[in-house]
C-alpha cells in the first residue's frame, strides 16, 4: 500500500492548486522549495534528491512543474516496471494533469480524481484505459489480479481486435467499453477458485475468504488450508484471531507476508458461513468481496511523538507519518495546531497542559478500542513530556486491554538541543537537563540537584525556568549556580526557537536577570570552559570544548 501523496512545488505559483489537491487527499503533504515557496507544510532544499527519495519510499508524487523535469530527475530509477508509485506532473494553474508513472499503482485513477477536482481533462495515454474506459490490470479493492504478465498479454489481445466475455461478478466492468461477445474466446474470469490462469483468460480473484487462526500458524499452513479448500491465496481477505492474541508477533508476521489485514474478534456470529475447518484454522467464505474493516477490530496503536521545536523540517519523518496515519490526536491545543493541518476525519482531543495523566488514560482507552492514536508533545516526548506520563498511566493501570495496545515512542528535537544548535555547541561536553518546576518534585530537591550539577561543572539547560506562579525560583537557582561559576560564565537564552518569533540571546551569568526569561525560554548556563567565538557578522557562536582541563 502506498504512502500518502507528496505534492511538490518549485514556486509559489502552484500553491493554490496544491491546496485544492490537498483537499482531495487530506493526508497529502505540500513540499515547497525553501526560500521560494511560502506556506508549504514542509520545506526541502534540493528538488532532485527529494523527488528520488519520495520515489524510493513508494510515495505517490504530484509535482507541479514541467513533465520533463520530473522525467529527467527520476530516469536513473526507472529500472523496474510494475514496481513504482504513481507519479504525476501538473501545470501550476491546474490546467493540465499528466500521469507519468505507476500505471499498475493507480496513477490513471489519481489523474482522473485530480482532473475532476480541478475541472479539467486528464492527459491519459494508456491504450487499454483509453479504449475500454477502465484499467483491467488494476481491479478495485476487494479483487486481486492473478498474474500481471499474463494480464498484459490478455489486454494486448483485446487491443488487437479480440472480443471478450465476463464470467463471475464484476460490477465495475458494467460501465466499461469492452468488446463483448457471447462466443468470445477471451474470458475475464472472476473466481475464488485456485488454478493457474489460462492463456485465453484474465483471472481475477475476489477476496471472499477469512482465515480464523485458533492455534499456531505460518504462511505455508494458511496457504495449505486455502489450497485444501480449493481457494486461491489471493482470495484471502484477512486473518482473524482472538483479542488475547493481539501481541502475537508470529501472527503479525504471517499477515504481513500474506499482505492481508490482521483483525481480532470475540463474536463469530458476525462472520460469513463456515466453509472448512482444519487443524488450527477455520475458513469462512462469503458470497461477495469482504471489507476487513467491518470484521472485528485491528490491534490499536498508541504513538507518542515529539514535534521538535516547531519548524516542520525539524520533525522526524516517523513522527510525521504517525500523525498522518492517526485517527485521534491528543495534546495541548497549541501542539495539536502545530501538528496540523488535520484531515476532516481526524479527531483532535485538546486538553490543558496540566491534565497529562488524564490525557494518557484517554489515549489508552481509544487505542484499546482498535484506533490509531497519537499523543503529541513539543520537543522530545521523553524529556519532561508525555512519554513518561503515558508509561505512568500504564504502570498504574496494568489493564489487560491497555497492555495489548501497540505502544511506541518516537523522538523529537528537544528544546535544549534546538537552542544549543542555534547558538553553536554549548552542550558540546557533559551536560544535564533540569526542570525548575516544583509541581511534581519538591523545591529542596531541585536546589540540591542544582548545587551538585553546578559543583560538577556541568553545562546546564533549564526547562520551565519561571512562571507567574513561580516568579522567584529562577533567581534562587541563579544564586546557587553562582556559588560555583564566575559572573563571566556564558549564558544562552532561547525563546520559541524553531517558531516564527524565535529569539536567541547571549549573555553572562552576572548580567542575567529573571526578567529576561519567561516560561517559553530555554536557559543554558555554560560550564567553566564554555566560550564565545566570533561569527564574523558581529555576533558570536557559543561552544563548550570536548576536552577538559
Amino acid at each position: 500500500m502506498h504512502n500518502p501523496p507528496a505534492i511538490v512545488l518549485l514556486g509559489n505559483g502552484g500553491l493554490a492548486t496544491a491546496r485544492r489537491i490537498q483537499a482531495l487527499y487530506p493526508q497529502a503533504r505540500i513540499l515547497g522549495l525553501e526560500q521560494r515557496v511560502e506556506g508549504a507544510d514542509q520545506s526541502y532544499a534540493e528538488f532532485g534528491e527529494t523527488l528520488r527519495s519520495l520515489y524510493r519510499s513508494d510515495t505517490p508524487i504530484i509535482a507541479l512543474c514541467a513533465a520533463g523535469i520530473v522525467i529527467r530527475t527520476l530516469a536513473p530509477l526507472l529500472a523496474s516496471k510494475g514496481a513504482e508509485p504513481p507519479v504525476l506532473a501538473l501545470a501550476e494553474d491546474g490546467s493540465a494533469v499528466v500521469p507519468l508513472l505507476g500505471g499498475l499503482g493507480g496513477v490513471n485513477r489519481m489523474a482522473r480524481e485530480i482532473a475532476a477536482a480541478l475541472d479539467v481533462a486528464p492527459a491519459i495515454t494508456t491504450s487499454g484505459e483509453l479504449r475500454f474506459g477502465t484499467c483491467l490490470l488494476d481491479p478495485p479493492a476487494g479483487y486481486a489480479l492473478a498474474d500481471i504478465e499474463q494480464g498484459k498479454r490478455f489486454v494486448s489481445d483485446l487491443l488487437g481486435g479480440e472480443t471478450v466475455r465476463v464470467q463471475g461478478d464484476a460490477p465495475w466492468l458494467e460501465a466499461a467499453r469492452l468488446p463483448l461477445a457471447d462466443e468470445a474466446q477471451r474470458i475475464i474470469h472472476i473466481t475464488a477458485q485456485e488454478r493457474p490462469a489460462q492463456r485465453h483468460e484474465l483471472l481475477i480473484h475476489p477476496r471472499v475468504a477469512v482465515a480464523r487462526i485458533d492455534g499456531t500458524a505460518s504462511c505455508d499452513s494458511v496457504r495449505q488450508a486455502l489450497s485444501s479448500a480449493g481457494l486461491a491465496p489471493l482470495s484471502l481477505a484477512c486473518l482473524l484471531a482472538d483479542r488475547e492474541r493481539m501481541t502475537d508477533a508470529g501472527l503479525r508476521d504471517v499477515a504481513t507476508e500474506l499482505d492481508v489485514p490482521l483483525r481480532f474478534i470475540t463474536d463469530d456470529n458476525t462472520l460469513p458461513p463456515l466453509h472448512q475447518q482444519l487443524d488450527g484454522i477455520r475458513l469462512y467464505l462469503a458470497a461477495a468481496p469482504l471489507e476487513p474493516a467491518r470484521i472485528g477490530q485491528p490491534r490499536g496503536r498508541l504513538t507518542v511523538v515529539g514535534l521538535g521545536p516547531g519548524a516542520a523540517e525539524f520533525m522526524v519523518p516517523a513522527a510525521r507519518q504517525a500523525l498522518d496515519e492517526a485517527e485521534d490526536l491528543l495534546g495541548y491545543e497549541t501542539y495539536i495546531r502545530m501538528a496540523g493541518p488535520l484531515r476532516p476525519d481526524q479527531v483532535a482531543h485538546c486538553t490543558d497542559n496540566r491534565e497529562e495523566l488524564q490525557r494518557a488514560r484517554h489515549a489508552f482507552e481509544l487505542a484499546a478500542s482498535g484506533r490509531r492514536v497519537v499523543v503529541v508533545s513539543s520537543g522530545d516526548p521523553g524529556v519532561f513530556a508525555m512519554a513518561a506520563a503515558v508509561l505512568e498511566a500504564l504502570d498504574e493501570s496494568r489493564d489487560a486491554d491497555w497492555l495489548r495496545v501497540e505502544l511506541q515512542v518516537f523522538p523529537g528535537v528537544s528544546a535544549a538541543l534546538a537552542t544549543a544548535a542555534k547558538a553553536g555547541a554549548p552542550l558540546g561536553h557533559d551536560f544535564c537537563l533540569l526542570s525548575l518546576s516544583d509541581n511534581l518534585k519538591p523545591w529542596d530537591v531541585i536546589e540540591q540537584r542544582l548545587d551538585h550539577a553546578a559543583a560538577a561543572d556541568l553545562a546546564m539547560a533549564f526547562y520551565n525556568p519561571i512562571s507567574r506562579a513561580r516568579p522567584w525560583q529562577l533567581g534562587r537557582a541563579l544564586e546557587i549556580v553562582a556559588r560555583h561559576r564566575t559572573p563571566e560564565t556564558v549564558v544562552v537564552l532561547g525563546r520559541d526557537i524553531g517558531r516564527p518569533a524565535e529569539k536567541l540571546t547571549l549573555t553572562s551569568l552576572g548580567d542575567l536577570t529573571p526578567e529576561q526569561v519567561d516560561m517559553r525560554t530555554l536557559v543554558i548556563i555554560g560550564s567553566s570552559l564554555t566560550r564565545r567565538v566570533p561569527r564574523g557578522n558581529g555576533e558570536d557562536w557559543v561552544y563548550t570544548p570536548r576536552w577538559y582541563r
